[in-house]
C-alpha cells in the first residue's frame, strides 16, 4: 500500500520509496556510471572491479539509483543485476555475433530514420539511455550520425510526405524517453499535421529504470493526440516491476494510451517458466499487456546471454499452458531483409 507523506510516497517495504523531491532528469544525470561504485553501492566483492572495467570501456556502464533499489544488496547472480553488469565476456569475438545484427544500416535511408517494413517507420529521437542494458543489440550503432537536428528533422517530415503508405511512426533511440517533454511535445505536434499517419508508439525502458519519467505532461497531451498512441515497455524480469513504477502508471492505465510490454529472453534471467508467467502475471494487474517475447539478436558483446530457440520455443508453451491467450506474448525472432518478424510457434507440453 502507498501512503503519501511529504516528499516521499512510503511503501510496504523501506528500500520501496517514491522519490517526489528528485526529477526525473536529476536522476538520470546521477546514474552510477563507475564499477567501482556499483559494486559499493551494492555491496558486492570488489573483485569483481577488474573484469567490469574492462568491458564497461567498451560499452559504458549506467544504472539510475530507481533500478539499483530493485537490485537484491550483496547478491552477484541477481537477475537485475546481470542485466546491467559488465562482464569479460563481452569482449569475447564469437562468430555470428556482429556490431549490426538486424542490418539496420541498410534500411537507414537518412539520418534518424529506420525504414524496415511497410506502413511504419523507426525514428532514432535519442542516443541516450537511463540504463545500458548489457544485451541491447543498438549498443554499436552510430547515433553520432543519427542526430535529429532542426534540419533533419524537417527532412524526416519530407520524407513521410513522400511515403504516404507510412501509417504510424515509432520513436525509438537509445530511448525516446530521454529526450524532454517539450522536445517530444513538439514532434508530436508536426507528426499530427500528416493525414496519413494514424498511430504513434514510443519504445521505452526508461520509466523501468527511472519511474519519475512517466510526467502527466506527456501522459495529457498523448492522450489527447489525434494519433493513437501506444508505449511499449521493456520489462524482462517480474522484479522489475516495483512500488515506484506501480505508482507512476496508475494515470496513464487510466489514460487512452495503450500499454504493452516486450521482453527478450535471457539464459540466467529469465530462463524459466514460472518467471516469464509471473512476469506476465504481475504486467497483466498493472494494466499493460504482454506483447513479445524475442529471442535474442545476435549483437556482438550479448552471446552470453543467447537461448537456444527449442528452449524458448518450450518456455513459451509452458506459458500457454498455464496463461490465458491474452496473456501470452508472441515469441518472435527478427532477421534481416525479412518483411516482418518471424513469429515461432510454441513448444506445447503434454497434457497431464
Amino acid at each position: 500500500m502507498i501512503q503519501r507523506t511529504g516528499a516521499t510516497v512510503q511503501t510496504d517495504s523501506p528500500i520501496e520509496t517514491v522519490q517526489l523531491d528528485k526529477s526525473w532528469q536529476q536522476l538520470l544525470s546521477e546514474a552510477v556510471s563507475e564499477p567501482e561504485q556499483l559494486l559499493q553501492r551494492l555491496q558486492l566483492p570488489g573483485s569483481m572491479q577488474a573484469s567490469m572495467q574492462a568491458a564497461s570501456e567498451n560499452f559504458a556502464l549506467r544504472v539510475p539509483e530507481p533500478f539499483l533499489k530493485l537490485i537484491e544488496p550483496g547478491n552477484p547472480q541477481d537477475p537485475l543485476l546481470l542485466q546491467v553488469l559488465p562482464q569479460a565476456r563481452e569482449l569475447d569475438q564469437l562468430p555470428g555475433y556482429v556490431a549490426d545484427p538486424l542490418a539496420e544500416q541498410s534500411s537507414n535511408p537518412d539520418a534518424g530514420i529506420i525504414h524496415k517494413y511497410h506502413g511504419r517507420l523507426l525514428l532514432v529521437i535519442s542516443g541516450g539511455c537511463a540504463i545500458n542494458c548489457r544485451y541491447c543489440f543498438r549498443r554499436h550503432f552510430p547515433y553520432q550520425d543519427n542526430q535529429l537536428s532542426g534540419t533533419q528533422w524537417q527532412a524526416v517530415l519530407d520524407y513521410l510526405n513522400e511515403h504516404p503508405e507510412v501509417e504510424e511512426v515509432i520513436f525509438s533511440g537509445g530511448d525516446p524517453l530521454a529526450t524532454p517533454d517539450s522536445r517530444l511535445i513538439r514532434l508530436i505536434d508536426d507528426l499530427e499535421q500528416l493525414p496519413q499517419l494514424k498511430r504513434v508508439r514510443i519504445h521505452t525502458r526508461l520509466p523501468v529504470a527511472i519511474p519519475q519519467r512517466l510526467t502527466d505532461a506527456l501522459r495529457q497531451r498523448l492522450s489527447r493526440s489525434r494519433l493513437q498512441a501506444v508505449m511499449v515497455l521493456h520489462l524482462n524480469h517480474p522484479n522489475e516491476i516495483g512500488d515506484e513504477l506501480k505508482h507512476w502508471l496508475q494515470p496513464w492505465r487510466q489514460s487512452n494510451i495503450t500499454l504493452l510490454n516486450q521482453s527478450v529472453l535471457l539464459e540466467g534471467i529469465n530462463d524459466r517458466a514460472e518467471v516469464l508467467i509471473e512476469l506476465s502475471e504481475r504486467l497483466f494487474a498493472e494494466g499493460i499487456l504482454p506483447y513479445y517475447v524475442h529471442l535474442l539478436d545476435p549483437v556482438a558483446g550479448a552471446a552470453h546471454f543467447d537461448m537456444d530457440e527449442q528452449k524458448a520455443r518450450q518456455l513459451v508453451g509452458a506459458m500457454a499452458a498455464k496463461l490465458p491467450g491474452y496473456m501470452v506474448p508472441k515469441l518472435t525472432r527478427e532477421q534481416p531483409g525479412v518483411s516482418a518478424k518471424v513469429q515461432l510457434s510454441p513448444d506445447l507440453p503434454d497434457k497431464s
